[in-house]
């Protein structure tokens, strides 16, 4: 009896721990970070052919978000002012249902690339908390800036200051 009672309590530490793992395996997208390499998550959508020395403005969004919709006009202008001058927006829905983001995307009708992380394996590597969130990364591929949510004309200004300033360094 001693011996099952034994095995019994093993087997569960054994379980426990592999069901706590995957909590310690994810990892959080911060200052001084490397971009990850999105096509190694398998988004659904077409991501640019080169981000490799381009200002990157990584942001995550959802349909359901009342902040996305007020972002997603503001990226666009964002898009239309530099995207010649080396910005390079990637838009990741975090949508369960494609159709929800080819709804809000038909309202919105933007020009940079938007893709959706169907198994949630880009935003659980990042950390993401917030919807929307956006990280600002350098030509190096460095994550410079993070913003959590979206707060309007402000998070629009320091958008304005960050990407002049990404763009002006240039590829350190």
């Amino acid at each position: 009896m001693c011996r099952h009672n034994s095995f019994i309590v093993r087997a569960s530490l054994v379980a426990c721990l592999l069901l706590l793992l995957p909590v310690f395996s994810i990892g959080s997208l911060k200052q001084g970070d490397r971009m990850p390499d999105l096509a190694s998550y398998k988004l659904e959508g077409r991501l640019p052919e080169k981000l490799q020395g381009r200002v990157v403005l990584l942001d995550f969004w959802a349909s359901w978000c009342g902040p996305c919709k007020l972002s997603f006009p503001a990226m666009e202008k964002l898009n239309q002012e530099y995207e010649k001058k080396g910005l390079t927006i990637v838009a990741v829905s975090v949508d369960e249902k494609r159709e929800n983001m080819e709804r809000f995307l038909k309202e919105m009708k933007v020009s940079f690339p938007t893709v959706r992380d169907a198994q949630q394996k880009l935003v659980a590597a990042t950390d993401v908390q917030a919807m929307p969130t956006s990280f600002l990364i350098d030509r190096t591929g460095k994550v410079r800036f993070v913003h959590d949510g979206f707060h309007g004309d402000q998070t629009v200004k320091k958008y304005h200051e960050e990407i002049k300033q990404l763009l002006k360094e240039g590829g350190r």
